[in-house]
């Protein structure tokens, strides 16, 4: 049987999990590698072509927590997978704030998967105080995720479309293009 000691010494960080999974910074916040991309392609209602579907790990750490606001014209599928629970903001076209928290204690409330349709603004974000340090998913894209499907939630932006949200906003959303 292993002591305390010898299991705590052997979790792994968010610095080795960057580097064990070959991380790279995102846009949003947090770290990501897409890790598949489907070789079938669709058609978009807009007449892009795009792969069916793809999927990336995606990392929230202590030195980057916060997964600022952002709308993706897919479909997206989280499923948790290790560390501390994260915190899912959801804000719908009409302004309904929906709070999810992914995570392992199920008991808690939290969920293994979450389903955020296209057009649903969402930022995530780790706890400052957790345990271990950082949240690890990974998430399913369909149609294929591309950038050119993404909007960042620009602080002026999501203040006009939702003022009812403003300390959320202020502190989950993107600073202005030019301060990036």
């Amino acid at each position: 049987m292993k002591s305390t000691d010898s299991i705590v010494s052997q979790r792994l960080s968010a610095e080795e999990l960057v580097e064990l999974l070959n991380l790279g910074g995102h846009v949003e916040g947090g770290f990501f590698r897409r890790t598949y991309a489907a070789d079938y392609r669709l058609l978009t209602p807009g007449g892009d072509e795009r792969p069916s579907m793809t999927s990336i790990f995606y990392l929230l750490a202590a030195e980057s927590p916060v997964g600022h606001f952002h709308l993706n014209r897919s479909d997206i599928v989280h499923y948790f997978h290790m560390g501390d629970p994260i915190t899912y903001y959801l804000l719908h076209p009409d302004g309904e704030l929906e709070i999810v928290v992914m995570g392992n204690d199920l008991r808690a409330g939290h969920v293994l998967q979450l389903t955020v349709p296209g057009g649903v603004w969402k930022a995530s974000q780790i706890p400052s105080d957790g345990e271990h340090g950082f949240g690890l998913i990974s998430e399913a894209v369909s149609p294929g995720f591309e950038y050119a499907d993404m909007t960042l939630g620009y602080r002026s932006r999501m203040l006009a479309q939702f003022p009812e949200h403003r300390a959320l906003l202020v502190h989950l959303s993107h600073p202005a293009p030019e301060t990036l």
